[in-house]
Formats: C-alpha cells, structure tokens, sequence
C-alpha cells in the first residue's frame, strides 16, 4: 500500500485545501440570484445564428417512419444506422447545417480534446484521415457535412428549423411533430438527439442587461466584429479593452487567440481549469495508411479500456488514458479493495500536483500563478489540455482578474465589477458554457405523452426510463442522450451504440408488423432503481468536488443522480443492452399490434 514515502506530498492537508476552496464558493453563492440565464426575451438576441442565413421554404405536412430531433453527433449516428437497416427518416434540426456542438462552436481555437482518430466516426466507412491527433472545429464540421453528403442526409432533413412540440396520437399509433416554422409531420417512431450542450446560458450578473459594449457568446462568435475567422487574424480587436467571462474549456482555448489580437484582455475566473499538456502533432500518414480493417472500433474500444485500467496496451497515450494506466502500473495483486481505493486517490492527487507544478514552471508572476491553481479533484471539472493557455498570463496585455470563488460582483453599461473595482471594456465575451440541469425540465423538447402528459410533468423528480432510451406513457418514443444511459468520454462511441441498439428496434418492429412499443411501469422502475444503485459511488464523489455543471453547482442530490448518465459505466451498458437484443424476447417492452398484445 502506498504511503507518504512514495509520493511527495500530504494527502490530507490537500483533502483540506480541496474541501476549504469548495466550502468558499459554495458560502459565497448570493441568496436569490440566479447563477445562469436563459438567452430568450431581452437576451434572445444571443442566440441567433449567426452563421447561416435562413433558406425561406413552404410549409411541410407529411408523413415519415422515424423522425429525428437533432442533426448533431447523436442524431447523425442515428440516422445513418437506421438508413442502414433500410429505414426511412426525417431528420429536424434547429441549426443551419448538420453538426450540433461544432455547428455552433466556431470561435478560435476550437477543437476536440478526444483523439481524433476515434472522435471522428464513420472514417473507415468515408476513408478520410484526420489531419492530426487532435483536430480543430473547421476539419470536424467538414468531416460532419461529409457524412451528412455520403449517407443523403440533407435530402431527409429541414435545417433551421425547432422542434415546438411532438404529441402522441394514441388512435393513429402515430407522433405528431410541430416545428416553428408551421410544419406538421407524422411520424410512427420519434428519436429525441437533441444533444449534451443543447441551450448556451449566459450569466447571471446584476445589471447584465445594462451593458451597452458589444457582448457575444462563444457559441454564437461575432466574426463580423472581431474580424478573421476560426483560423484568421482578428484584426478587428486590435484597439480595443475586451473581456472575458469563464475559465473552462472554450475559454481555454479561445483566450491565447484573444490575446494575441486584443489591446487589452481582461480574464475574468470564479474557478480555475486544470490544464494539462496537450502535444498536438500531424497525423503520420505512412502509420495511417497501414491500419487494418475494423481499426476504428477497436482503438475506440482500447480508449474505453484504457481509461478504466484494464487495456493490455495503451494505444492512446493521453491525458484521459493516463491515470488509470497510472493506478494498473502500481496496483499489486496482494492489494485489497481499500487500498485499491486509496491508491487511485492518492494517484488523483498526483495528477493535480502535476497540474499545478506545471503552472509554477510557465507563470512568472507568483500572484497569478497562484490565482490559477485548481484545488479539486481531477474530473471534478472538466480536465482541459492545451500548450498555449497558461503562457498568455505572461503577457503584459493580459490580466487574470481572480474573483477567488465570488464571481462577477455586477455590470454597468459600460464596465464589469469584481473584487470591487470597475473594468470599462468595449467588448465582452461570455464563455459560460451550456446549461445540462435545471432548464431542461423533462426533455429540452416539449414532449407530450399518453393523456396530455408531459416528460416534464412525468419527470419532475428526475428521470425515469429504461435503457435511457424508453419513457412509460411515451409509446414509439426514443432518447438517445445520456440519462440513465450511455456516456463516454468519447461521445460518438457511446452514442453509436445507442443507435445502433435503437436501429434493431425499429427494423423488428417493421419486421413483425407492431404498431407501438412501449416501457412497462415495472421495467421502467426497475431499470431507475438498478440506475441508481449503480450511481452512488458517482454522487458521493461529486458531493466532494467543487461547484461545477457536474455537480449541479454544488448541489448534488436525487435528481441529479437520476439525471446522470447510467452509473456501471459504458462497457457494462454495452453488455447490458447486447443480452438484451440477444434474448429475442424484448423483456419489459409491450409491443402492439391491431391484432395482437405482447
């Protein structure tokens, strides 16, 4: 068992430190205050697309097998394994092209922190290779549209266009979809993919409506005002004071390219990143060309593998892989589940000490380095990597304005408020992510079941469903998300398997001719308790870390743990739901027909 003597550091002065910093910031919360809000009403303006004018289009009144919600990663996968089973679809998407996140993230910078050889799905299927290791937005939109282009998608979809309601018709045995732009369709089976990162959510500051610099979010960048493109000079901020509001991983990446261009950067953080060495490089052509058939799945299975220790070799070599290999590397066989445990702990605490001695390697200034360290445990936030972050605060334009767990105080029309002192700025950006929790009451789409009742009146104690993918009350209705479901650091992976699960529903339920499919109130309960069990290990970690969107900000509770992603883990997912298929049976399904009851 490992003790002090191997590693240099005292675990519980670092377990106080932890708990101090998250302690801070949950006593410094304001009573009352919203801490996010909703970009609609005065705020719509945020929201726009500013990417791709919309195409004006008739009215559409039509008919169609499976209807699809989303046209990002999720729906994507979706609609490509079920046009693979000979399924017809339709696919509705608010955006104005197909690539949910990496439509709407273009600032600069943005890329995917996930190796792209097992991010980017379906390359095998389109023989593209990415252009290196880790890939920025441009190549992922690209790779995206490629899809969409191979498999017929923009014939099957209406882009720009929101899902308002879809009802079940219980006579018909059909879902009626109703869009902003006046469309009905009528659909046997519906896929909700909406996505992860659906709502952007800026912050809520008092007097944030007063500002009258030019503010945008990150997921709606104003090129038009900053001048360039995602991988051009911003010559448009070159005489102007900016800041910026966020720390996390869009601002990690956003902020070097901010720097460089702006005549004075203010950065504004309530609680640092951790932010480990990325090391980027080309991919190598020659390696690439020589990988055999069915390589794609089998790296993206070794990364699943990798991450929990139990891979034979490591074939990723990153910074999401490297822990666990850590703990596998140290882990003796005469050891017993609590050292195990204390072992993994102690190696956490490793990688943070790392972090944080890295930032004391790169920062000059010992106040601003010090500002930067996070105090938690790694995933207790989002672990970010990148090789140019950290050097930016050396800079003289730039300024870390640390509020040490307050926040922004407030705005005015012409300046941002923190630790009491005022900071005019022409333009503000807002890098606050998007919302998860408390605005996606139910489903983000309103969804209206068996007698009138809504997933957010059926839900209002959190999730209930099985597989993640089956409401009771919902008949022909599908989630493809991730509560009580599957999830990954790899999204892609974990959401093809859905697909793939779901296009093996509905091609047996064309093939035997049903009319509905619907989760018995027993399954659906068994399901959420065996969930449940399966998550606790996960709610008692997050009730340790620092507020965050993982923890509901500090709040982690009932819902939470029901609205998180299934608690075994993707690998046990995976077998959970191939036994399942492989029984024939369709246990706690009720499958209906007009002349038959299952």
């Amino acid at each position: 068992m490992p003790g002090n003597g191997e590693f240099d550091f005292d675990p519980a002065a670092l377990r106080a430190k932890y708990d101090e910093e998250r302690d801070k910031r949950l006593r410094l919360r304001p009573e009352g205050l919203a801490q996010f809000i909703k970009m609609e009403g005065a705020f719509a303006h945020y929201a726009h697309d500013p990417y791709t004018p919309v195409t004006p289009r008739g009215v559409r009144s039509e008919d169609a097998e499976v209807t699809i919600v989303g046209g990002g990663f999720a729906g994507l996968l979706a609609a490509v394994r079920l046009i693979e089973r000979g399924i017809d679809v339709r696919i509705l998407e608010r955006g104005g092209d197909f690539g949910g996140t990496w439509y709407w993230n273009r600032y600069p910078g943005a890329a995917c922190d996930v190796e792209s050889y097992i991010y980017l799905p379906l390359l095998e299927e389109l023989g593209t290779m990415p252009s290196a290791k880790y890939v920025f937005a441009p190549e992922i939109l690209d790779h995206v549209r490629a899809i969409a282009g191979k498999y017929d998608l923009y014939a099957r979809a209406l882009l720009h266009t929101r899902v308002e309601e879809t009802q079940f018709d219980e006579a018909a045995s059909r879902w009626i979809v109703r869009t902003d732009r006046g469309d009905e369709i009528r659909s046997r089976f519906v896929v909700l993919a909406s996505g992860h990162y659906r709502e952007p959510k800026l912050p809520g500051i008092p007097g944030i409506e007063t500002f009258k610099g030019h503010s945008f979010h990150t997921s709606r960048w104003d090129y038009g005002y900053t001048g360039g493109g995602p991988q051009a000079p911003m010559t448009g901020l070159q005489d102007k004071v900016v800041g910026i509001i966020g720390t996390g991983a869009t601002a990690i990446q956003c902020i070097p390219h901010l720097a460089k261009w702006a005549k004075r950067l203010y950065v504004f953080q309530r609680t640092p990143s951790s932010v480990e060495v990325r090391a980027n490089r080309p991919t190598d052509a020659e390696w690439f060309s020589s990988l055999e058939p069915g390589w794609q799945q089998a790296r993206m299975l070794n990364f699943v593998l990798a991450t929990r220790g139990m891979a034979e070799e490591d074939l990723i070599h990153d910074g999401w892989t490297k822990v666990n290999g850590l703990i596998r590397d140290r882990k003796r066989p005469d050891m017993t589940p609590a050292q195990i445990e204390n072992l993994a702990r102690m190696v956490n605490y490793e990688i943070m000490e790392d972090v944080r001695a890295r930032i004391d390697a790169v920062i000059e200034d010992e106040a601003t380095a010090a500002a930067l360290k996070p105090w938690y445990d790694w995933l207790c936030k989002r672990p970010c990597y990148h090789d140019e972050y950290l050097d930016v605060f050396n800079r003289p334009n730039v300024t870390l304005v640390d509020t040490q767990g307050r926040g922004v105080e407030r705005m005015t029309d012409d300046a941002v408020f923190a630790n009491g002192q005022a900071f005019p700025l022409d333009c503000l950006v807002y890098a606050t992510g998007f919302e998860l929790s408390p605005f996606e009451q139910g489903a983000p789409i309103m969804a209206i079941g068996r007698n009138g009742v809504t997933l957010a009146e059926k839900w209002g104690d959190g999730a209930t469903t099985m597989h993640g993918m089956h409401v009771h009350g919902f008949p022909n209705l599908f989630l493809s998300g991730t509560r009580q479901g599957s999830w990954d650091n790899n999204f892609p992976f974990s959401q093809d398997i859905v697909a793939r699960h779901l296009a093996d529903i509905v091609a047996t339920m064309r093939d035997r001719r049903v009319d509905a499919v619907e989760v018995t109130a027993e399954a659906e309960a068994d399901w959420v308790a065996f969930h449940e069990l399966r998550a606790g290990r996960l709610l008692a970690t997050w009730k340790d870390c620092t507020p965050s969107y993982f923890n509901n900000e500090g709040n982690p509770g009932h819902a939470i743990a029901r609205n998180g992603a299934f608690g075994g883990g993707i690998l046990e997912f995976r077998d959970i739901l191939r036994a399942w298929r492989e029984s024939g049976d369709f246990p706690g399904l009720t499958l209906t027909s007009k002349t038959c009851v299952r």
